[in-house]
């Protein structure tokens, strides 16, 4: 869809609605240092929504480095408080009208919640990619690993659905988390996939020798130092092939010690963080993408890469599950068999045509503009129930 197109059927959608003036809660926002794949989303959302027109405030926590309030692509940024003190104070000036009137609020559940049915009056949905689950033991010390996991699965979830607040979530599997664990009803979680920038797309040659990619946050939920071991295990059979990881995070020096102890210094490459024409370049030239993630809402980086004409080997997880076309655009393995799953693509050509080809073919599905479209489609219906 034509960017004009799509702000025209956003705005003709909200106006129907009576939405103008969307506020949103969000922990980070895509200039924040450790912006991830959730902020990226927010990001194309929410251009797209002030395209169409719409009055966007996103209101967020601070960051060293960026400023208070800033217009980013048509929409309006605040950020105020730390990382824990965000939650209760945006909640607050949210209640008090600080921020000016809203006609709805999109709450972006990351793990901690802001909370809303408890306070905001009129409609609102709730963005929730994943389940954290793991990832508390994974980031937090024990005790407060503690308390986010039981406002995640015990005292967080009845506020949203003894209010029939709308959720929307990215994957299928992912529903079913939210579905089976949360003990949401099927009909309260929408799906709404992620889209794919058109800067995506194949381009250049490959790497002469096999070249493994990886992408993401250097975090422990990302687990790169499993696909650290599992790529000296590939070097075992495939002694000319090649791991890079871009990216940055605070696991980097526990990489570098374990790279250098295993001796794959040459072979194992961290890069850093890299512009998105690099990131892309680095996708064109790799022979597979490669994700040991333990916890994924999607899974952006193996459907950028698959736009980009490579196929990916991935964990079997949720959001992986959607993001992989299983057999078709990559395989899906457990933990232990990454290994063996980045060599059966490496070692054969034939296999590894098929599977770019199926990439491409699955990856041309997803836009941010559906992906727009399919967000505020649930928002307004939430709009129009409340007024009807």
């Amino acid at each position: 869809m034509h960017p004009r197109d799509a702000a025209t059927e956003l705005s003709a959608l909200a106006a129907q609605a009576g939405i103008r003036r969307i506020h949103v809660l969000a922990w980070r926002d895509l200039e924040d240092p450790e912006a991830g794949g959730s902020e990226l989303h927010a990001h194309e959302v929410l251009k797209l929504y002030a395209a169409a027109g719409l009055d966007i405030n996103m209101r967020t926590s601070f960051s060293p480095g960026t400023r208070q309030v800033e217009w980013r692509d048509g929409y309006r940024v605040i950020r105020k408080a730390g990382r824990y003190m965000v939650f209760p104070r945006a909640a607050f000036s949210e209640m008090v009208g600080w921020h000016g009137a809203r006609d709805a609020l999109i709450e972006i559940w990351n793990g901690m919640p802001f909370l809303s049915p408890l306070w905001c009056r009129g409609p609102k949905v709730a963005w929730m990619h994943h389940l954290h689950d793991t990832m508390w033991e994974m980031t937090l010390p024990p005790r407060l690993a503690k308390i986010g996991r039981n406002i995640e699965f015990r005292y967080a979830p009845p506020a949203y659905k003894l209010t029939k607040t709308p959720v929307v979530t990215l994957s299928e599997s992912s529903k079913a988390q939210l579905v089976s664990q949360l003990k949401f009803k099927p009909s309260a979680v929408s799906v709404v996939p992620v889209g794919i920038s058109g800067a995506y797309s194949p381009g250049g040659d490959k790497a002469a020798t096999p070249l493994v990619v990886a992408c993401g946050r250097l975090v422990a939920v990302k687990q790169f130092s499993a696909l650290v071991s599992a790529m000296v295990k590939v070097r075992e059979t495939m002694p000319t092939a090649e791991l890079v990881i871009v990216g940055e995070g605070y696991e980097r020096a526990a990489l570098e010690a374990q790279i250098h102890e295993a001796g794959a210094a040459n072979a194992i490459r961290l890069v850093g963080f890299v512009s998105e024409s690099e990131k892309i370049d680095w996708y064109r030239r790799a022979w597979v993408l490669a994700s040991a993630s333990a916890h994924e809402g999607w899974g952006m980086t193996v459907t950028e890469a698959a736009a980009c004409g490579t196929p990916s080997v991935a964990t079997d997880i949720a959001g992986h599950r959607d993001a992989v076309a299983p057999n078709e655009s990559g395989y899906l393995v457990q933990f232990d068999g990454l290994a063996a799953g980045l060599v059966r693509v490496l070692s054969d050509d034939t296999e590894r045509a098929r599977l770019s080809a199926g990439a491409l073919r699955y990856a041309q599905q997803f836009t941010w503009a559906a992906t727009a479209m399919g967000t505020l489609e649930v928002l307004c219906g939430q709009a129009r129930r409340g007024s009807s």
